[in-house]
């Protein structure tokens, strides 16, 4: 199986790390540092069960590496228009694009009817690029469970014991071309689960990240010292259940709420929106904050703790000119 990963950092290096553990022909897009160091000594990837290296092509042409039978994106969401011209040459007649992203996709709003029927969130694919350029039968959504940074140029470091990724097509059909690339992943030591209800899965995942996210940007800290201030955590309360309607309210499952801010009040790693403020990247503010909103808009939800504390982060990415729209 040929897999390229386009947008080999964190996440994508970790899942490339496991795929080629698994057996599969493993290419990246990278770029700067960390490309020329994977060029150079591999890709190194350490995790709580052992360390990897592997030897994958990795370029930042992505027109060298041929069609793929999968092609795994996952570049940030505000950097997804700017590759849409460089996932072209990667795809094949059969070829998946499977998107490891935070927090509301692009292709959401694929096959919805009933309330959200006819409905658009421009600013999770600005002018329809996406849309246009990936066809639906291609298009399989991810929602990655592992704490992942970039220690150094072509080092990652996974800081969950358990790592898992859950998989499933918006349509909700079986796909032999997911099974074998779930299996392979298997090989590699994830944790894999593929679904015929992404959309629960992307929903349980977003009401965590959701509520966390935006009180890391304004706290500056992680949610193990975040949510110990009882206003704070009161606060995320409301937030993760107001969140949890917008998913009902669509017809999703966001699972046990309570369970998730238990979890979110023992981590000690940084929200990843976090991370990029820090480091001067550009953030997820739309797919993490915004669109979440406008999909309580839609389904006629009312989010008061939601609103305020979501305009607040939002002026604090703009105050740092990481976000401007």
């Amino acid at each position: 199986m040929k897999v390229c990963i386009y947008g080999a950092g964190a996440v994508g290096g970790h899942i490339a790390a496991r795929l080629a553990e698994g057996g599969a022909e493993v290419s990246l897009v990278a770029r700067g540092e960390h490309l020329a160091a994977i060029r150079a000594n591999g890709l190194r990837v350490e995790t709580k069960d052992g360390v990897f290296v592997s030897q994958p092509v990795a370029t930042d042409d992505p027109s060298s590496l041929g069609r793929q039978d999968v092609v795994i994106v996952s570049v940030k969401a505000p950097a997804l228009p700017g590759i849409v011209a460089g996932i072209k040459p990667l795809l094949g007649d059969e070829t998946l694009v499977l998107f490891a992203l935070n927090g509301i996709p692009w292709w959401y709003l694929q096959g919805q009817g009933g309330m959200l029927e006819g409905a658009s969130l421009p600013r999770i694919d600005p002018q329809s690029l996406l849309t246009a350029a990936i066809a639906p039968e291609r298009v399989v959504g991810a929602v990655a469970y592992t704490a992942c940074t970039v220690t150094a140029p072509g080092v990652i470091k996974a800081e969950n014991p358990r790592n898992r990724l859950i998989l499933g097509r918006p349509d909700g059909k079986s796909d032999a071309r997911l099974d074998a690339l779930a299996e392979c992943l298997i090989r590699g030591g994830l944790e894999i689960e593929v679904t015929d209800r992404i959309r629960d899965a992307i929903w349980t995942k977003l009401v965590i990240n959701l509520t966390g996210g935006s009180l890391a940007i304004l706290t500056a800290s992680t949610m193990k010292q975040a949510l110990a201030s009882p206003a704070i955590s009161k606060t995320a309360q409301a937030m993760a259940n107001e969140a949890a309607s917008i998913a009902r309210k669509l017809g999703c499952d966001p699972g046990d709420v309570e369970e998730g801010l238990r979890r979110l009040a023992v981590s000690t790693h940084k929200q990843s929106i976090l991370q990029d403020l820090e480091l001067g990247r550009s953030m997820e503010v739309d797919t993490i904050l915004r669109a979440p909103l406008e999909l309580a808009r839609l389904a006629d939800v009312e989010t008061p703790a939601l609103d305020l504390v979501v305009d607040l982060a939002v002026q604090r990415a703009k105050a740092a000119g990481l976000y401007d729209n």
